[in-house]
C-alpha cells in the first residue's frame, strides 16, 4: 500500500464495516473476526502478519500474567469489551488496564496507540500527541483516518523490505556482470553467486562471526584479488569439512569458518574463477551491506533475475509475491490450521497433540522454481509453531524460566518436510538456499523471544528439492506421505509449446480428445490428480492462467478430472492480476483453484474469491459448490456445439481472404488504385474487420465474386492483383491454400449474407463492459476477424449487448490474452436465450437496443471510436444510461429475479442452460 491512500474508497469501506458490527455484542465470541475485518475489510491488512491476538503480557501493578485483546509490537494495542460496558468508567478502566499492560513493557515495545472498543463506541489515545478522540461505530467513516498510523506502518515495513531487497539484488546483479565479464559462466558461475549470497547472508546473521567474510574478501585486496579466485576455492571445500577432518596446513585467514554441510558446498567448482580488480570492487560492495533483512520470500525471484541484465529494471515487480502466495495457502490449509489453535490452545493435551500434527504435514511444490512457495509455506508453519511454544510456556509451564528450556527441542516443523521438484539448476540450488535462510531466520526470532541460541550450522537436513523434469518422475515413489500439492507450474499455451512439452500433454492425458489444446499447466493438474487418486487424503491448489476456467479448456480438463479422478473443487479465486515470478513474464491474468477427492471435502465448506478488481482484493464468498468456471452451481462442461441451443439465427465467421494484402485497401491506397484503374471501382466494397470497426476506421476490398475472368483480364490493375494471389496460393507449403490457387480472383473463404446482419468482433478488450456489435447490409464485406448473424432483429442484438450476456462470455468464452474470444460453438450456439418472451418485454428490449444504437450514433458521426465509447472511463453518461435501460429490460425477460453481480447472472444462466441440455436428452 503507497502513503496516497483512496480515502473515499476507504471511508466507504468503513462505513460498510460499521453498519455490519454496530449492533454486535458478543465480545468473547466475536471481538477477533471484528478485528480481521476492520484491518481487512478496511484497509485491506492481513492481521497475521503484523498484529497478535491475546498477547501474553505482564501486568507492571501486579507482576501477574494477562492477555492483551491485540498487538502490534511499539505500534497498537487494543482492548476490547462487551457492549454492555458502555459507561465512561468502563472505558477508563480499560484504559487503566492497557497502562497496566504498557507499563510492564521494555520501552521498545511499548505502543504509541492504544484503542479501546466495545463494538459501539471507540476511544483512540495517541500517547506522543496527547490526542485523546470518543466516537461512535456509526461515526466511523468520519473518524478513520485517525487510523492512518496503521496502513502507514505496513507501508513503512514493505518499503524497507523493497528497499533491501532491491538493493541487494542489484549488487548482485553488478557482482554477476563483473565475474561473467572475467569469462566465468554457465553452471559455475550460478553456483558461485549462490554460495557468495549463503556467505554474505551468513556473517550478518551470526552464522559466521560478524563480518568474517568481509575480512576474508578485505585481505585478498593488497594483491588485486589476483589470488581470491583461488582463495574462494579453498573456502567453499574448508566449508564442507568439519573441524577434525580439516588439513593441519589450513591457511589461518580460513580455518576459523564454521563447518556448514547441508550440500550446499558439497560440489566442486570446476574451474577457479579468475578475479579482476574490478570484480573484487564488486564483491566487496556486497559485503558492505546488511544481509540481514532480505526476505527468503522474495529474494529467490530477485536473485534468478540477476542473471539476465534486461530483467533488473523490473525488480519492483516482483513484491506482490507473498500476498499471493497467501491467497493460495491460507484457504488450503493456514486458515484452518490456525482456528484449530485457536479451538485447542486452552487444552494441554490438545495443543500437544495439534504440535505433534504440525510437525508431521508434509507440503509438495512439484514445480517449485525458487522456493517461494515453499519459503512462505514452511515460514507460516514455523510461525503458528511459534504461537504454539509461546502458549505453553504462558499457559502450562507454570514458573519455570523460559530461558532454562532448551527450546529447540520444542519444534516439530522441519525443513525435511517440504519438498519440491525443479528443473533448471540455478532455481534448484536458490530454492535449496532460499529454505536454509528462512530456517535461520525463524530460528533467530524464536532466540529473542526465549533467550536461547539455536545453532544453523552444520546445516540441517534440508528440504527435500530434487532437481529434475517433475513431468517425467513418479511422484509417488519420490515423495510418499505428503499432505498438500502446492504451486505456481508453468503456463505455457498451446501455441508456444515445443515439441518436448506437447509430447507430455499427450502422454499424460493419454490422447484424450482435445487435450492438444490445453495450456502446459493442466499437466500438473492430471499429475496431482493421479497421486490423490492413489492417497485421497491429499489436497492440491495451484495458481494457473484463467484459460483453464473458461473456453474450451474446461471441457477438457475439468470433465476429465471430475468423472476419472473424482475431483471436486473446496476454493476458486476467479481472475485476477498477478506479478509473476518467472523470466519473461509481467503481469499477467490467474486464477488459483483448490481441489481434492469428492469424498474428503464433500462436506467441507468451499469458498469464491470474488474480484470486482483483478488488482484488488477479492470478496470471500461460501457456496454450496463450485463449477468448473469457478462460480456456485451445479458441475457442468460447456463444450462446442455446431448450431445454437436455442431457436435463434446461425452465427457464422466472416470472409478470410487469404490474399496476402493484394484484395485490401486503406482509403489512400483505394484513391491510388483507382487513379491507376478507375473502371475498378463497382468492384470494391466496404471491408469490415474487427478493428476497423471498432476503432471508427476504414477499410476496403476488391470483391470479385461472380465476376468473369473476361472482365478481370479488361482491368490490367486487378488481373496483376489476381495473379499475385495466384502466386502466393500456389507456393503455399500447405496443402488447403496451394488449393486456392485454383480459384485466385476469390477470397479463400466466402461466407457474405444475402441480407443485413449483426457483427460481433471476435476478439475485444476484457477492460470493456461490453462487446460493442452493430448492424450492417449485405454490400459491406464482413472479414474473418469477426462472427456475424445474418437476419437478426433489434431484439437480438439487444440481448447480445446486454450485461447479461456479457456474464456468459466473461465466464465462458475463451481468451486470447486477458481480451475476450467471442466463440460460435462455446459462447453463442450454448447460450440461453430467454424463452416466452411476452411480446411487451420484447418491444421493451428492442426501443432500449435502438437507443443505444441512436446514443452510439450521435457519436461515431463525430469522429468518435466504439473502442473510446466502450471505454469505461470514458463512456458518455447518456450511452451508460441507455445500456443500464437495456441491461434492466434484458434482466426483466429472464423474470423477476434482481441479478447482484456477474456470477449471479452466470449461475442463472448455467440452471437454465442445464435445463436445455437435459431437456434434448
Amino acid at each position: 500500500m503507497s502513503n496516497t491512500y483512496n480515502w473515499h474508497d476507504i471511508q466507504s469501506r468503513s462505513a460498510k464495516f460499521a453498519a455490519k458490527w454496530v449492533t454486535e455484542t458478543d465480545e468473547k465470541g466475536e471481538a477477533k473476526t471484528f478485528w480481521d475485518d476492520f484491518l481487512r475489510e478496511i484497509f485491506n491488512i492481513e492481521r497475521r502478519q503484523f498484529m497478535n491476538f491475546e498477547k501474553t503480557s505482564r501486568r507492571a501493578s501486579t507482576k501477574r500474567k494477562g492477555f492483551i485483546d491485540l498487538f502490534w509490537k511499539g505500534k497498537f494495542l487494543v482492548e476490547h469489551k462487551s457492549a454492555i460496558k458502555n459507561s465512561e468508567k468502563d472505558f477508563n478502566d480499560a484504559f487503566e488496564q492497557a497502562l497496566d499492560y504498557i507499563d510492564g513493557m521494555d520501552a521498545v515495545d511499548r505502543p504509541r496507540y492504544v484503542t479501546l472498543c466495545n463494538f459501539q463506541r471507540f476511544r483512540l489515545y495517541d500517547f506522543q500527541t496527547k490526542k485523546n478522540i470518543f466516537f461512535d461505530t456509526e461515526d466511523l467513516p468520519r473518524h478513520i483516518k485517525e487510523f492512518q498510523f496503521i496502513p502507514d506502518a505496513v507501508n513503512e515495513l514493505i518499503s524497507k523490505e523493497i528497499k533491501v531487497n532491491i538493493e541487494a539484488a542489484e549488487l548482485m546483479g553488478r557482482l554477476h556482470d563483473a565475474v561473467e565479464k572475467d569469462g566465468y559462466k554457465g553452471r559455475d558461475l550460478e553456483l558461485l553467486l549462490v554460495r557468495l549470497l549463503f556467505c554474505l547472508f551468513a556473517e550478518d546473521t551470526d552464522i559466521f562471526t560478524e563480518k568474517m567474510f568481509t575480512e576474508f574478501v578485505r585481505k585478498n585486496l593488497v594483491d588485486d584479488g589476483k589470488t581470491l579466485g583461488k582463495n574462494i576455492v579453498q573456502l567453499f571445500e574448508l566449508l564442507n569439512i568439519d573441524f577434525e577432518s580439516r588439513p593441519t596446513d589450513t591457511p589461518k585467514e580460513i580455518k576459523l569458518f564454521p563447518y556448514v554441510n547441508g550440500g550446499l558446498f558439497e560440489r566442486p567448482l570446476s574451474t577457479t574463477p579468475n578475479f579482476t580488480l574490478f570484480t573484487l570492487q564488486a564483491l566487496y560492495d556486497c559485503c558492505r551491506l546488511d544481509w540481514s533483512d532480505i526476505s527468503p520470500a522474495i529474494f529467490g525471484s530477485l536473485f534468478q533475475s540477476v542473471m539476465n541484465a534486461k530483467e533488473r529494471r523490473n525488480l519492483g515487480a516482483h513484491y506482490t509475491s507473498e500476498t499471493n502466495i497467501r491467497r493460495l495457502i491460507d484457504p488450503l490449509f493456514m486458515d484452518a490450521l490456525w482456528a484449530e489453535f485457536d479451538s485447542v490452545k486452552s487444552n494441554l493435551k490438545r495443543l500437544q497433540a495439534f504440535h505433534d500434527k504440525l510437525g508431521k504435514l508434509r507440503f509438495l511444490d512439484p514445480a517449485c522454481g525458487c522456493g517461494n512457495f515453499l519459503v512462505v509455506t514452511y515460514k507460516g508453519l514455523r510461525l503458528l509453531e511459534f504461537e504454539v511454544i509461546r502458549t505453553l510456556f504462558d499457559d502450562f509451564a507454570g514458573n519455570i524460566d523460559r530461558k532454562l528450556v532448551k527450546v529447540n527441542s520444542l519444534r516439530r516443523v522441519k525443513l525435511e518436510n517440504f519438498c519440491g521438484i525443479e528443473i533448471e539448476e540455478s532455481s534448484f540450488l536458490i530454492a535449496q538456499t532460499a529454505m536454509w535462510l528462512t530456517d535461520h531466520q525463524c530460528n533467530q526470532l524464536l532466540e529473542r523471544e526465549f533467550g536461547e541460541y539455536i545453532p544453523s550450522v552444520p546445516l540441517p537436513k534440508g528440504a527435500a528439492i530434487k532437481h529434475g523434469n517433475s513431468l517425467k518422475m513418479d511422484w509417488q515413489i519420490e515423495f510418499p506421505k505428503v499432505d498438500f500439492i502446492i504451486g505456481n507450474p508453468p503456463f505455457i499455451g498451446k501455441q508456444f509449446q515445443n515439441e518436448e512439452q506437447k509430447k507430455d500433454l499427450q502422454t499424460l492425458f493419454k490422447g484424450l480428445k482435445g487435450s492438444g489444446d490445453l495450456d502446459y499447466v493442466t499437466c500438473w493438474y492430471v499429475k496431482a490428480a493421479e497421486y490423490m487418486k492413489a492417497t485421497p487424503s491429499v489436497k492440491a491448489a495451484f495458481v494457473s492462467t484463467n484459460s483453464i476456467s473458461q473456453g474450451e479448456q474446461v471441457g477438457v480438463l475439468w470433465k476429465e478430472l471430475f468423472e476419472n479422478y473424482e475431483m471436486k473443487i473446496s476454493f476458486a479465486h476467479q481472475t485476477f492480476k498477478w506479478n509473476n515470478e518467472a523470466k519473461g513474464v509481467a503481469a499477467v491474468h490467474c486464477i488459483i483453484v483448490g481441489f481434492a477427492q469428492r469424498g474428503i471435502i464433500s462436506k467441507e465448506e468451499k469458498w469464491i474469491f470474488e474480484y470486482q478488481d483483478i488488482s484488488g482484493k477479492p470478496e470471500k464468498i461460501k457456496a454450496k459448490n463450485i463449477n468448473p468456471y469457478f462460480v456456485e452451481g451445479q458441475d457442468l462442461f460447456i463444450e462446442g456445439r455446431r448450431s445454437p441451443i436455442c431457436n435463434v439465427p446461425l452465427i457464422t465467421f466472416g470472409n478470410m481472404p487469404n490474399d496476402g494484402g493484394n484484395f485490401l485497401f486503406s482509403d489512400l491506397e483505394k484513391a491510388e488504385f483507382l487513379k491507376i484503374e478507375p473502371k475498378a471501382e463497382n468492384y470494391i466494397k466496404p471491408f469490415i474487420g474487427a478493428h476497423e470497426f471498432l476503432n471508427g476506421k476504414t477499410k476496403w476490398c476488391l470483391w470479385l465474386k461472380d465476376v468473369t475472368i473476361s472482365e478481370i483480364k479488361q482491368l490490367k490493375g486487378v488481373d496483376d492483383r489476381v495473379q499475385n494471389v495466384f502466386t502466393l496460393r500456389s507456393s503455399s507449403t500447405r496443402a488447403a491454400t496451394a488449393k486456392l490457387a485454383q480459384t485466385p480472383a476469390l477470397f479463400g473463404e466466402i461466407r457474405q449474407p444475402n441480407s443485413s446482419y449483426v457483427v460481433v468482433p471476435r476478439v475485444s478488450s476484457e477492460n470493456r463492459d461490453y462487446i460493442p456489435m452493430g448492424f450492417f447490409s449485405k454490400n459491406d464485406i464482413v472479414g474473418d476477424t469477426c462472427l456475424f448473424i445474418p437476419n437478426a432483429d433489434k431484439f437480438l442484438f439487444g440481448v447480445l449487448s446486454s450485461k447479461m450476456h456479457m456474464a456468459w462470455v466473461k465466464y465462458v468464452c475463451g481468451r486470447l490474452k486477458s481480451d475476450y474470444r467471442y466463440s460460435n460453438e462455446i459462447v453463442y450456439n450454448n447460450y440461453p436465450f430467454p424463452e416466452n418472451v411476452s411480446e411487451a418485454q420484447k418491444q421493451k428490449v428492442e426501443t432500449a437496443a435502438q437507443a443505444v444504437l441512436d446514443s452510439r450514433e450521435i457519436y461515431t458521426s463525430k469522429g468518435k471510436s466504439l473502442a473510446n465509447l466502450y471505454d469505461p472511463l470514458s463512456m458518455p453518461p447518456d450511452l451508460k444510461a441507455a445500456h443500464d435501460a437495456l441491461d434492466k429490460a434484458v434482466d426483466e425477460c429472464y423474470g423477476k429475479t434482481k441479478f447482484t453481480s456477474d456470477a449471479k447472472r452466470v449461475g442463472y444462466l448455467f440452471e437454465l442452460y442445464d435445463g436445455l441440455v437435459k431437456g434434448r436428452k
